[in-house]
């Protein structure tokens, strides 16, 4: 049994900038899963830094709405978009709205901050 309020998770600015809760994470939570979820925020008129995870990462858009660079493709998002992005691919999220823009990761395997790097 596993259970986290995300007010409870502690907030942190990761690499790419973004605003960062993680809400379960198998080294931090004691959960038996090979993945983790965090809550991302990237305040409005922001952007995250272009990056690279060497895993896997999935994005549910919960709040508010952005455009979305992978790669060498682009595309709006807002709320209740879901995508992926392969491992090793250059990614970046830019908020366009008036809100903050909150959106969910999963990152499989689980995400560790020295797998994260800048590609500015």
């Amino acid at each position: 049994m596993f259970y986290k309020k995300l007010k409870e998770a502690i907030q942190f600015i990761a690499g790419d900038h973004t605003i960062l809760r993680e809400i379960m994470h198998p080294k931090h939570d004691n959960v038996p899963i090979g993945y983790s979820i965090a809550h991302a925020r990237v305040e409005a008129g922001k952007a995250s830094l272009p990056h690279q995870l060497k895993s896997t990462e999935t994005y549910y858009i919960l709040n508010g709405k952005g455009m979305m660079h992978i790669g060498n493709e682009s595309f709006k998002v807002e709320k209740d978009d879901v995508f992926l992005v392969p491992a090793q691919t250059r990614q970046y999220i830019i908020n366009t709205g008036k809100t903050d823009l909150l959106f969910l990761c999963i990152v499989e395997p689980y995400w560790m901050e020295e797998e994260e790097e800048i590609v500015i």
